[in-house]
């Protein structure tokens, strides 16, 4: 059993950091992209992404979840005809679906709008999704195995090679937004040739019908809930582009990567928080530790939210080379959504919290219910509030479906995991993070945002919740030194 929570901490530690380190090298894209591309042109590259996402969605279909879970139960004589099933059926499909999308380029890339200037990258389009799509069993069977520092090293190189193509074929050869594409183009070559290896390896001419549709039994369930969360997470650029135009999609996406810091604390929190709360299900106070957990949560993301939204403008704004700034200064019209997006990111994380007694009491049937009421806000609050109040609208939206993601899994879990929080320290923080994005927005759009502001705003903050009591240093000592000891391996 040691052996075992020591192989699952390892196993966190570099998928995690692999991760989080490749979205921020991501995030690193976003001041290039600011200072050497139109609003509009990074508007039409965020919308074309956005589809890119729910046609992934489909070309996959759940048969990576389908391929680990019989690889795993296959006896070692079984293995390879379990990988060449998946492997040879994704590939067919894959190809299929290209098909599909080659024939009818005219009428899909009408539905994307994607200018007429642009339709060559819809060619890139199709490249890039197939060989995304052909490398996911591949990839599982790296994670099935247990080789977390091979998977890693090729999803590094991968972001690496995207990033210092940008570079070169935007700077050097001014290829504009189809060089981001030609990029992720190689970088995806790039990472279906390194697996290759293991495709050799595993591959045999073996196709097992009766397996095949065991596997789509299991597979396509997921295509429904993996549809609505990319809808979560990405249907506001296309409706963005639809109510506004591609200038204003273009301002509103490069803000909105400002809620990376958030987002990368939400990430840390998940990686660690899944194998905690597994390990520590069965103590006597495990319940007690997971209302603590929640308060601590919140304390840790409530100052990370008052601090970026605080000061998130400042950091955009400097001036790195030569009259550039960290989002060029044709984008910086749209730093008021990023107290949103980071409010949405808080309550990201709040959902991440009430999975616990979901996973534990083994429920993850509500998991799509819950991802559908977020998608269908998401889509409701765009349509309704972006003619108003254009991307705030949006920003909105976004937060909007978080928190009745976060709202709605809290009480599928206290159904059938019952915990009491504590309420009264979680009513005082979410009480001053309400309070404060409301007093931000109101001086913001009515007088203006100082330095002076800025410090009486975070003076009043941290003072609210020194004197309220909400949590003391002994108790978050205490919480440090469990969490270590039941994570060490």
């Amino acid at each position: 059993m040691r052996q075992k929570l020591k192989e699952l901490t390892k196993d966190t530690a570099i998928y995690g950091i692999s991760t989080m380190l490749g979205r921020f090298i991501g995030f690193l894209l976003v001041p290039f992209y600011t200072n050497v591309l139109s609003t509009s042109e990074f508007g039409i590259q965020s919308n074309i992404y956005a589809y890119i996402a729910f046609i992934n969605v489909i070309f996959i279909y759940g048969i990576d979840a389908a391929y680990m879970k019989y690889a795993s139960l296959a006896e070692n004589s079984e293995h390879k005809k379990v990988f060449s099933t998946s492997y040879s059926f994704l590939v067919f499909t894959t190809i299929i679906f290209s098909l599909i999308l080659f024939i009818f380029r005219n009428q899909i890339s009408a539905i994307m709008e994607i200018p007429e200037q642009y339709l060559k990258i819809y060619y890139y389009l199709i490249l890039i999704i197939a060989f995304d799509a052909i490398a996911i069993v591949p990839f599982s069977k790296l994670r099935l195995e247990r080789k977390a520092i091979k998977y890693a090293v090729i999803k590094l190189l991968n972001i690496l090679i995207n990033l210092s193509l940008n570079l070169i074929l935007i700077l050097k050869y001014k290829l504009g937004i189809e060089a981001i594409f030609i990029s992720n183009l190689v970088a995806t070559l790039f990472s279906f040739l390194a697996l290759q290896s293991e495709v050799l390896k595993n591959f045999s001419f073996s196709f097992d019908k009766e397996l095949l549709k065991k596997i789509l039994k299991f597979g396509i369930p997921y295509l429904p809930a993996a549809l609505a969360a990319t809808i979560v997470n990405v249907v506001d650029r296309p409706v963005v582009l639809a109510l506004t135009n591609e200038s204003t999609l273009g301002i509103y996406q490069a803000n909105y990567k400002l809620g990376v810091f958030m987002m990368l604390f939400v990430s840390m929190f998940q990686f660690a928080w899944q194998p905690f709360f597994l390990n520590n299900a069965k103590e006597k106070n495990a319940k007690e530790i997971f209302s603590k957990v929640f308060t601590l949560f919140l304390l840790a993301s409530s100052i990370i939210w008052i601090v970026l939204t605080l000061f998130v403008d400042d950091f955009a704004r400097i001036e790195f080379y030569k009259n550039k700034s960290i989002i060029g200064k044709e984008f910086l019209s749209g730093l008021p959504i990023v107290p949103l997006v980071l409010l949405g990111y808080l309550f990201n994380g709040v959902y991440y919290v009430f999975q616990a007694g979901i996973y534990i009491e083994e429920k993850t049937k509500y998991f799509p219910i819950v991802t559908f009421a977020g998608a269908i806000v998401n889509v409701i609050v765009n349509i309704l509030l972006i003619p108003i109040f254009g991307i705030m609208g949006a920003a909105f939206a976004t937060f909007a479906a978080y928190f009745v993601m976060a709202v709605s899994l809290y009480f599928f879990s206290q159904k059938f995991y019952p915990i009491n929080y504590e309420f009264k320290k979680v009513g005082i923080i979410l009480t001053l993070v309400f309070t404060s994005c409301a007093a931000y927005y109101y001086i913001y759009f009515n007088f203006g945002i100082n330095i002076l502001f800025k410090i009486i705003m975070l003076i009043i903050f941290f003072s609210t919740l020194y004197f309220s009591k909400v949590v003391d240093k002994n108790e978050i000592v205490s919480f440090i030194r469990l969490f270590i000891k039941k994570n060490k391996p």
